[in-house]
């Protein structure tokens, strides 16, 4: 049993695929779940699951503090928090002063930002589990992709010293490095490339030995894991859920 009956969870990137298919994941499993995302639910995603939503942008602490907040007033104190917020830029060493600032500001600061106002949170309740999505790209060099790359390791790294600074109070902290996922962020990265979607989509496959793109939902069957008590005995973990493509 994944003992997740009632417990509130906090998903960043929460209208997005993954952190949709997160939510989707968490309520069917019995979670009270808050949707944070920079973007309004215009299309009425959270009501469909019975999950509240809130606008938020996470680099921006105030918001940050004041969303916490009215989540815990809505729904009462979350024991886990989905940082799946991210920021796509892709770039090398053209990158900009701001291009670095941007991306930073969501992938890096922004998860931190929201374990800052969770944590405290989590430990007047005994314990927690906090799940960062990096990605495969925070193993390996990737042409042109040095900037998203950089900030994926970066979450790794986060995980790890997350867990040591919180393990004492029954907080664990794991990381979840998705391959190629086929979500609306791949489509809309590929188009600011320039690439021919039905092209990337091939070529992503091809990149997996299971030669095909993830589900959203297939991500979000691990995120349940991380969250409940089947992982208990899991911190400072990558859990890789890439298709075989970091086993080339």
């Amino acid at each position: 049993m994944r003992g997740l009956n009632n417990r509130v969870a906090i998903i960043t990137g929460g209208l997005g695929d993954l952190g949709y298919a997160s939510g989707v994941r968490l309520v069917e499993e019995g979670c009270q779940v808050v949707l944070f995302d920079r973007l309004p639910d215009d299309e009425g995603k959270a009501p469909k699951i019975g999950a509240a939503c809130f606008r938020v942008d996470i680099g921006d602490e105030a918001e940050v503090e004041k969303a916490c907040a009215a989540a815990q007033d809505r729904l009462g104190p979350a024991s886990i928090l989905v940082n799946c917020a991210a920021c796509f830029i892709f770039k090398s060493i053209d990158a900009t002063a701001a291009d670095w600032e941007k991306i930073c500001r969501v992938n890096i600061a922004g998860a931190s930002l929201m374990a800052k106002h969770v944590v405290p949170r989590m430990k007047k309740l005994g314990g927690g589990s906090i799940i960062n999505v990096s990605s495969v790209s925070g193993f390996v060099g990737q042409a042109n992709f040095a900037t998203y790359n950089a900030t994926k390791f970066a979450i790794r790294g986060l995980t790890k010293c997350w867990a040591k600074d919180l393990a004492p109070f029954g907080i664990r902290v794991n990381t979840i490095c998705p391959g190629y996922i086929h979500t609306a962020a791949f489509v809309k990265s590929c188009q600011a490339l320039g690439k021919d979607i039905e092209e990337e989509n091939q070529r992503a496959a091809a990149m997996h030995l299971l030669n095909r793109q993830g589900r959203p939902e297939e991500v979000a069957a691990v995120v349940a894991f991380l969250a409940g008590d089947d992982s208990s005995f899991m911190t400072g973990s990558d859990v890789i859920v890439d298709g075989g493509y970091l086993a080339q």
